[in-house]
């Protein structure tokens, strides 16, 4: 039973605290949609997503004004259209893109995503070709999310995967270029992609996911952030833990009333709730200044690693108790240009991209919306995949790397992609060049730790 405080509780997270649920995503399957035309697929790609997805934004806005909770964005996740291209004999790849665009102006999604390949093993298919094929989509869309997927702690790290991505985002950006460099920062590169994640770019649909779900992203920087500055500066640790884990119990429990609620409406079945901390660049809605409320001083000094670890663990003990279906990614992300106190470190200088890659040790996911000179080389941006790869790999986690090449700019610059996305600041990355080491190519095996049957 909830008690009138509990609701005032909740109306005021709302109002004052900046709490939503951040996504609905909608899984879809088209598997059922492969054809050896490429015409003929496309088509039953946007038939089958515009027919299952046909209610979710109305569904969704009816339950925001019903139950008074924000639901920022309606997604669609699919397939990874690399499986679904595999038996097209000829055409152009892209024409895939177009129809899941065609597909979200449809259906009124703000993204869908699913452009993605899953090569953590080495090429089959149509791998190569989509791959390829990515700047082009990212480019000729507005909606389309892409991601791919280059290592896990089974297989090892795909290193000829890791050398293409380097000059894929570099392409990206270039294809962009007159657009703030969007196209990179719709494309995510992944060691251990997880099947059910509902967060953009790297939400797919996972091959041993049901044929059509609904999968819950929830959110609450500033709920945390209220929450600990509320118990004082002088309490323990234990405390400090404790506090967020009922408050992330609080939110999780949100998204699971969201999520069974779409369910139902929808008649799709309910997947999972990814009750990650996800922030967006409005003061006060900031993992950054969560960090900074726990007693770090500013968001990139020594102490901001632990801290970051204590805040991961305790949102997923207490969100775990509060839904029988925990999935995603689940923690707290750390995206530069998404985070305004992130976006204010970097400026100021506390948080370096060697601090960052520390952090993401123990975070959510990994180096996401970073913006870096525009004459970063390639090599070096797969040195960076590699390493962020490596640390998922090895400690069989999920990581990731979203980075953005802003053309034309140096360290010090700004690049605004607006909305959620936010602004970045160009950071320094080291130039030193590992060449040689990324173009071996071949497979870094895997470790030890995957040999658990």
């Amino acid at each position: 039973m909830l008690n009138i405080s509990d609701i005032l509780e909740t109306i005021n997270m709302i109002q004052e605290e900046n709490l939503d649920i951040r996504t609905v995503t909608m899984g879809i399957s088209l598997l059922s949609c492969c054809d050896e035309n490429i015409d003929i697929a496309c088509n039953k790609v946007y038939d089958k997503i515009a027919k299952r997805a046909e209610k979710l934004v109305s569904e969704c806005e009816k339950i925001e004004n019903e139950y008074g909770i924000p639901i920022i964005n309606k997604r669609i996740s699919v397939t990874p259209i690399s499986m679904v291209a595999s038996p097209c004999k000829g055409g152009n790849i892209v024409k895939f893109a177009h129809a899941l665009q065609k597909a979200a102006d449809t259906t009124g999604v703000n993204f869908i995503g699913g452009y993605s390949a899953l090569v953590h093993k080495g090429f089959s298919g149509s791998d190569i070709e989509l791959i390829e094929s990515i700047p082009e989509a990212l480019a000729t869309t507005q909606n389309v999310c892409s991601s791919v997927n280059i290592g896990s702690t089974k297989s090892g790290i795909n290193m000829d995967a890791v050398a293409k991505m380097g000059k894929i985002i570099k392409q990206c950006s270039e294809y962009t270029a007159d657009k703030n460099c969007i196209g990179a920062a719709k494309l995510v590169v992944f060691c251990n992609a997880p099947e059910d994640n509902p967060f953009m770019a790297g939400a797919f649909h996972g091959v041993g996911e049901p044929e059509c779900e609904i999968n819950v992203g929830v959110s609450g920087p500033g709920v945390v952030r209220a929450a600990i500055e509320k118990i004082g500066k002088d309490e323990s640790i234990g405390v400090l833990a404790d506090t967020i884990k009922r408050t992330a119990f609080k939110i999780t429990r949100m998204g699971q009333l969201v999520g069974t609620e779409a369910s139902k409406r929808l008649g799709v079945p309910f997947g999972i709730v990814d009750l990650s901390l996800a922030p967006t660049p409005a003061v006060g809605d900031s993992v950054a200044r969560i960090l900074e409320s726990m007693g770090v001083g500013t968001c990139g000094g020594t102490g901001t690693t632990a801290a970051l670890a204590m805040l991961n663990d305790a949102v997923k003990k207490g969100g775990v108790m509060a839904s029988s279906r925990v999935g995603g990614l689940s923690g707290a992300f750390i995206p530069v240009s998404e985070d305004e106190g992130m976006i204010a470190a970097a400026r100021c200088g506390a948080l370096s991209l060697e601090k960052l890659e520390a952090m993401t040790a123990v975070c959510s996911v990994g180096l996401d919306m970073i913006v870096v000179p525009g004459d970063t080389s390639a090599e070096v941006i797969s040195g960076l995949i590699a390493d962020e790869a490596a640390i998922g790999m090895v400690n069989s986690k999920t990581t990731a790397v979203r980075l953005i090449p802003a053309i034309g700019c140096n360290v010090g610059d700004t690049l605004e992609f607006g909305g959620l996305l936010g602004s970045g600041p160009v950071m320094p990355i080291s130039n030193v060049d590992p060449g040689i080491f990324i173009k071996r190519g071949g497979q870094i095996p895997a470790p030890l730790q995957s040999l658990k049957n």
